[in-house]
């Protein structure tokens, strides 16, 4: 009889502990950038939202996770993934074949290529290299955008910048002559007062050895468990037209 009570109590413990364990596993920490409109950003209030941010939210809802958001700055987004700060990227980060050395990545949630801009009235029609030799050209730091111009723009002048932000405001000051971006982010720019000093320039660039696969959601390599939930919640919400309303609510086009 001692020894039955002995292995009640063990099973209920075990069973305790492993719905402990579960409990725990739903809680999700997701780091994004807060600068990076309309992908993600801070409102008036100090919140973060954007298309990243709203994506994020239905992949939590049908894991059925407690999700909490974590803003931090691009240039250490993944050391701080990787120092277990949070669980999870979701800022708009292509999968790229360098930072898959370091993490894990989902299948790809969205895909935009990427675009020059300069000032309106420029003159400037052709993007290559060898015309844009003697050109300043900036771009956010660590970012695909950069990398692909530090590759390939070889003799070209450029500038790099903490945030897209920073980038928008030299080009529209006239402190560079152009920038590279994705295409949406700059569209938005563009809609703006500051922004409607540029205009596009050349057509679309793409390149899946510098831009990757399109943006996916990072995460330590270990966790397995994490990138199998996301990756099937991901699929449910496009399958169900979650992904669909989202991607409306922000773009009259799909990026998907």
């Amino acid at each position: 009889m001692k020894l039955l009570k002995l292995f009640v109590a063990v099973v209920a413990a075990t069973v305790m502990l492993s719905g402990a364990a579960s409990a725990e596993m739903k809680k999700v920490r997701i780091g994004t950038e807060g600068a990076y409109p309309p992908f993600n950003s801070f409102d008036a209030d100090k919140n973060l939202i954007g298309f990243d941010v709203d994506i994020a939210k239905a992949i939590c809802e049908k894991m059925k996770a407690d999700c909490t958001f974590v803003a931090q700055d691009w240039d250490g987004i993944i050391p701080a993934l990787l120092a277990n700060k949070y669980d999870a990227i979701i800022a708009s980060m292509s999968i790229t074949a360098e930072r898959e050395k370091k993490v894990a990545f989902t299948n790809k949630y969205y895909n935009t290529p990427a675009r020059f801009v300069a000032q309106k009235g420029s003159g400037i029609t052709d993007i290559s290299p060898e015309s844009l030799k003697g050109k300043v050209v900036g771009a956010q730091s660590s970012t695909t955008h950069s990398s692909y111009l530090e590759d390939i723009y070889k003799g070209v002048e450029i500038k790099l910048y903490g945030t897209q932000d920073e980038a928008n405001l030299d080009l529209a000051s006239g402190r560079t002559d152009l920038v590279l971006a994705d295409s949406i982010v700059l569209l938005e720019w563009m809609k703006t007062k500051d922004g409607a000093c540029c205009e596009y320039v050349g057509k679309d660039v793409t390149s899946e050895k510098h831009f990757g696969k399109g943006a996916g959601i990072a995460m330590r390599k270990e966790d397995t468990e994490l990138k199998a939930a996301m990756n099937k919640a991901l699929a449910e919400i496009v399958a169900d037209g979650t992904y669909e309303k989202i991607n409306k609510k922000y773009f009259p086009f799909s990026i998907y």
